[in-house]
């Protein structure tokens, strides 16, 4: 079984910030969603990362070995980096949702994001069949791994939700890959922010 897991809250997701390549820290709530999802996940055989310190702590919490592969890295925002999602204009949010190949200046398009994340996703195809991998990434490749598993266009990010801890799980066969849950945070209940 593949798993592929998004990072635990930091305070700019808190804070309803764009955050791509910035590396901030997980925050109290997101390092309790961290152990709550190794916890759910049980014991696996391989872990895999981005390289950025939110996944990485995310990932550390499975006490096993971890592998950093960049192709996992969250998505370049560019010149929108920490800008608040409010403040991104309609017509731009517009032109993003209509055009898979429109960048954030100085970013990257959901296009390039969706070709790395499939190379990495088929280059796990074949041990997911035998070994329980997770993968520990951000929510544009989450949505990227979901599309790649269902054998759909990127453009699908836009229509769903990946919540920050949320486990995506993706079994293989003779078929290839099959959707088996999307967005599960079930393990996460109880764990609310006691400061808000």
């Amino acid at each position: 079984m593949l798993y592929v897991v998004r990072h635990g809250r930091t305070e700019s997701n808190a804070s309803g910030l764009l955050l791509g390549r910035g590396d901030p820290p997980l925050d109290d709530l997101g390092m309790r969603q961290a152990r709550a999802t190794a916890v759910a996940i049980g014991p696996v055989d391989r872990i895999v990362s981005s390289p950025l310190l939110r996944a990485r702590q995310t990932a550390e919490e499975f006490d096993r070995d971890l592998e950093v592969d960049d192709r996992w890295i969250e998505l370049d925002y560019g010149e929108f980096e920490g800008c608040p999602v409010a403040d991104v204009a309609p017509a731009t949010w517009a032109a993003w949702q209509a055009d898979l190949d429109w960048a954030p200046p100085g970013g990257e398009s959901h296009r390039q994001l969706g070709a790395r994340v499939r190379s990495a996703c088929e280059d796990l195809l074949d041990e997911a069949a035998i070994r329980d991998i997770v993968v520990v990434t951000h929510v544009s490749p989450v949505k990227a791994a979901m599309a790649w598993a269902l054998g759909v266009g990127d453009e699908v990010a836009w229509r769903c939700f990946v919540a920050t801890a949320a486990v995506t799980s993706i079994g293989t066969g003779r078929s290839g890959p099959s959707l088996r849950s999307f967005n599960d945070t079930g393990h996460l209940l109880g764990l609310e922010d006691p400061g808000g």
